[in-house]
């Protein structure tokens, strides 16, 4: 869990990190227990791989930094989602809110209402 200033640090360091890479990243917002990063998909890189650049690069660097007490390591999975250009503005908003909008609803509950509303399959790994 990151507090809020360890959050906003380690936010400036995957924007950077993003633009160092080739990655445009629009917008990200590192809540204590997630991110989200609005980003256009380079088209030499698949999702797998830039999730496995950011996440690696990140706690590499939080771990670095001492922004955690003990070993920071993110979890096994991830969520990726496509995005129309003409809704791209509409996400930078929801990612900039995050704040406001996790104190009505948790995490969790909301994105298990994505998976049931979009009739996505949900694979817990870390229970297998």
């Amino acid at each position: 869990m990151l507090t809020k200033p360890a959050a906003a640090k380690a936010s400036s360091f995957l924007t950077e990190y993003a633009k160092k890479n080739g990655i445009y990243m629009k917008i990200n917002y590192f809540n204590p227990d997630h991110v989200h990063t609005l980003i256009d998909l380079p088209t030499n890189k698949c999702i797998e791989e830039v999730v496995k650049l950011f996440k690696g690069s990140s706690s590499h660097w939080i771990n670095e930094n001492r922004l955690v007490r003990g070993r920071f390591s993110w979890g096994r999975g991830y969520g990726a989602f496509s995005v129309s250009h003409s809704d791209s503005e509409r996400v930078a908003r929801y990612i900039a809110g995050q704040e406001q909008h996790h104190r009505k609803k948790s995490f969790q509950d909301e994105f298990q209402l994505f998976v049931q509303k979009y009739g996505l399959e949900w694979r817990d790994e870390g229970n297998r």
